[in-house]
């Protein structure tokens, strides 16, 4: 799979299944195959979670963030295997929430792939705001 850096959210959906609402990756700022990727994405009040999360005070759900770092891991690995079909959580081991996440906010991702055995990686993933750590989350995937 060759994609020129940054990659663009047409570029993502290239790489991944996900779409809107469900798509929560706008840019990839760059990827190493086999190692680690940095993401981005806006956070804005359209955000259909935020709706519900919560009335008069929006703040992303914790479980969208995570999400978003699968996502993020995923599409290292189309980049890193020329391609997924499938990309399916295994296992949370870790998942600590330091500070809210709400409208006008870039979230970064900055995943690193720390081990990797046939079918299934091992993902350590640092969430930030601004240089401020929001989440860290590790975490597995079966991904074919």
């Amino acid at each position: 799979m060759d994609v020129k850096m940054p990659m663009d959210v047409v570029a993502i959906q290239r790489a991944i299944p996900h779409r809107y609402p469900f798509l929560f990756i706008d840019r990839v700022l760059e990827a190493k195959p086999f190692d680690s990727i940095v993401a981005l994405r806006n956070i804005t009040i359209s955000d259909p979670a935020l709706q519900g999360h919560f009335p008069g005070n929006p703040i992303v759900p914790g479980v969208v963030i995570v999400e978003g770092a699968a996502q993020a891991a995923a599409v290292l690995g189309a980049l890193s295997k020329g391609g997924l079909t499938e990309c399916l959580f295994t296992e949370i081991t870790e998942a600590r929430f330091r500070k809210p996440v709400v409208p006008g906010d870039v979230l970064k991702y900055e995943i690193k792939l720390t081990k990797h055995r046939g079918a299934f990686s091992w993902f350590d993933a640092l969430m930030s705001v601004d240089g401020s750590e929001v989440a860290v989350v590790k975490f597995s995937a079966l991904m074919k």
